[in-house]
């Protein structure tokens, strides 16, 4: 088996239902306006976007969920890990007309590991 790298994906209810209908084995095309497909690297990092920007979201029915998935390491080093805040605060950016491609290196199932709700966030 390929050697795999870890991702987490913070995402709202939107996203969440669009990946489950997928049989939680790719990620939904982007949005206009959205040029690219960011997993992050860690999931302290998911679990902030989750809980303190999706949460406060009306476009994420108040509601946050972090993703684990792993795509094949080999694939996953063309895209080099970006560093958008301090130290851990890290994402791979796929651009938006490559995402179907990257979907295809997932293995194994994009697993649900936790959940937030504005109430009790």
């Amino acid at each position: 088996m390929a050697d795999t790298l870890i991702l987490w994906r913070p995402v709202g209810q939107r996203e969440l239902d669009l990946v489950a209908q997928t049989g939680w084995t790719r990620f939904p095309p982007r949005l206009t306006g959205q040029p690219i497909f960011y997993p992050v690297l860690n999931e302290a990092y998911a679990t902030k976007i989750a809980r303190e920007w999706n949460t406060k979201d009306p476009a994420s029915d108040y509601v946050g969920h972090v993703l684990r998935f792993a795509v094949e390491a080999d694939y996953a080093q063309q895209f080099p890990a970006q560093r958008v805040g301090g130290t851990g605060i890290d994402e791979l950016w796929i651009p938006a007309e490559r995402l179907d491609e990257f979907n295809d290196h997932i293995v194994g199932k994009v697993e649900l590991v936790a959940s937030y709700r504005a109430d009790s966030a």
